[in-house]
């Protein structure tokens, strides 16, 4: 075992923490990952800090709360000056280069402003959330009637399946995440009633396994140092997987659905909008799930399969003896649980991930093979990178702490007393239904090992959940009068984190712990009454002068 001089950075999109064997799903096996996490050390309780896909990663990528980098939804920019994972590792002599999706949306009004053209290296970068683009794809090409959503989406991956015979104006939609009838009709993935029939594709061809031939492909192109962030598109919806994986699951592997009659018509007002969505409302019907979630299994053990497949090409070419492995997820699915599909809202289904690192370092060989129950954030992976690479700290700007004290058998918990999550459903029609204002469509989410509180601006009420009795997060005791002391200290504990000087990013603290005593010796005497009063080195320069008398001219 060697010092890692590598990192491989796996994100998987829309993987929920409990689809692994080894966090405990008893019909899906997946033991590559699971090797993996006996390489390494599994964390068992580690949380995103957005249940949505772009703010989410854009937490990630800065190592900062949404709070403080502002992306605070799909579509909303990354702001110029935002500092990334690439911009801090550069600095320590580590490339970061980026195989896959992030979801970033660049602020282009800030970088005209500042007359960074995207067509230039730093522009480019800051266009790109700080990586270099091996290939950027965010594996979303949906075409409606004002066009595509994303007209960059899957562009490479696209002309890849043309040059394999996959003829198409979007082989995208038409192969890979749509099925085929008897005619030849595409039955297209969108259309949950499909997940049901096979991809219309080869297996090596969809985008999981061609995913992982190109960062195969990176890393065969690379001496290092280098950080690749391998970031997978599935096991997202479109919920379609091809065979052999689209049979492998059925009805009868479906887990038991997480939710109570109780627990929807007692709905706090929030949470009811959110069960109440199109997809809230889709899930809630069993036909969905059993139609959706064989195919949702299937796509995750495409995705062990593929990480296999890549740990043994890493093996046989000895990478696995210089880089570190981090694999983890953006964030969960509900899938039904608590009457709720997609991911946004704060129950452990949607905010809890799979976070599983292996360092091939000595100093990590005592805790191999253990799991960690600390209370981990997502923001924590950008300064444990900064860590392996050799950089210095930067606690300034970066708001999570380094996992290698822990990797290591240094300490066996983080500093932190809770995790913090983050939603902003401005863009949402919920809002309207709600009666909210535009800036009030926020909530925020703080939790501890026994407490979960969720505070929704707009004059609503809290959420509480008592994780230790109910961990499946059922019974709702925001309103219980006792547990207004608890909900009282988890507020205390929420208004610290929101009174955090997180804005504070150009003074690093042996800046600001320098500029107590540096102004001193610039000049300013403020407050001293006689000279005699201060320090004779200080004042040097305002004794024994002379001047002309400007007075009686």
């Amino acid at each position: 075992m060697a010092k890692a001089k590598n990192i491989l950075f796996i994100m998987f999109d829309q993987l929920r923490w409990d689809y692994l064997s080894c966090y405990g799903h008893p019909h899906l096996q997946t033991p590559h990952i699971d090797g993996l996490a006996a390489r390494g050390v599994r964390f068992t309780r580690a949380y995103i800090q957005s249940p949505i896909c772009g703010s989410s990663r854009m937490s990630t990528y800065t190592g900062r709360y949404v709070h403080s980098h502002g992306a605070s939804n799909n579509g909303i920019p990354l702001k110029v000056g935002e500092l990334t994972i690439g911009d801090h590792l550069r600095k320590a002599g580590m490339d970061s280069w980026l195989v896959g999706k992030t979801h970033m949306r660049a602020d282009a009004e800030g970088m005209a402003r500042l007359g960074l053209s995207p067509d230039t290296l730093i522009g480019a970068r800051v266009a790109e959330c700080g990586f270099d683009v091996f290939e950027r794809d965010d594996g979303m090409r949906p075409e409606g009637p004002d066009g595509f959503y994303d007209p960059e989406g899957a562009k490479a991956y696209n002309d890849y399946l043309r040059g394999k015979g996959y003829d198409s104006d979007n082989p995208w939609h038409d192969f890979a995440n749509s099925a085929l009838d008897a005619e030849g009709n595409v039955l297209s993935g969108w259309f949950l009633k499909h997940a049901a029939h096979p991809a219309n594709i080869d297996e090596p061809d969809s985008e999981t396994p061609y995913l992982t031939t190109r960062g195969m492909e990176f890393m065969e192109s690379q001496n290092g140092p280098w950080c690749c962030h391998l970031s997978y598109i599935k096991p997202h919806w479109p919920y379609i997987v091809p065979e052999p994986y689209a049979s492998m699951y059925g009805a009868q592997h479906i887990l038991p659905v997480n939710r109570s009659d109780a627990e929807r018509q007692q709905a706090h007002p929030v949470l009811k909008a959110f069960m109440d969505t199109k997809v809230g409302q889709a899930f809630s019907e069993d036909h969905v799930r059993e139609a959706v979630i064989p195919a949702y299994m299937g796509l995750i053990k495409q995705a062990d399969d593929q990480i296999g497949r890549l740990l043994r090409w890493m093996e046989e070419t000895g990478r696995m003896q210089d880089t570190m492995i981090v694999l983890t997820s953006d964030h969960g699915d509900f899938l039904g649980d608590h009457w709720m599909g997609e991911k946004t809202f704060f129950q452990d289904a949607s905010t809890k991930v799979p976070l599983i690192i292996y360092d091939p370092s000595p100093e990590a060989d005592a805790t191999r093979g253990t799991t960690c129950d600390a209370l981990v954030e997502s923001i924590d992976l950008a300064p444990s990178f900064l860590d392996v690479a050799g950089g210095d700290p930067v606690d300034h700007i970066l708001e999570g702490e380094s996992l290698l004290p822990i990797l290591h058998g240094l300490r066996s918990d983080t500093f932190r007393s809770h995790v913090i999550c983050e939603y902003d459903y401005s863009t949402s029609p919920i809002t309207e239904q709600l009666g909210v204002e535009t800036r009030d469509a926020v909530m925020f989410m703080i939790a501890n090992e026994k407490w979960k509180l969720i505070h929704c601006e707009g004059g609503f009420r809290p959420l509480l959940f008592d994780l230790e009795n109910d961990p499946r997060e059922l019974v709702d005791l925001g309103e219980s009068p006792g547990h207004e002391d608890v909900i009282e200290d988890l507020y205390e504990d929420l208004f610290a984190w929101a009174r955090r000087p997180s804005q504070r990013t150009t003074r690093s603290l042996r800046q600001l712990e320098e500029m107590r005593t540096k102004s001193r010796g610039r000049g300013i005497v403020l407050g001293i009454y006689d000279e005699s009063d201060a320090p004779l080195e200080l004042t040097v320069k305002y004794r024994d002068r002379k001047a002309t008398d400007w007075r009686r001219r």
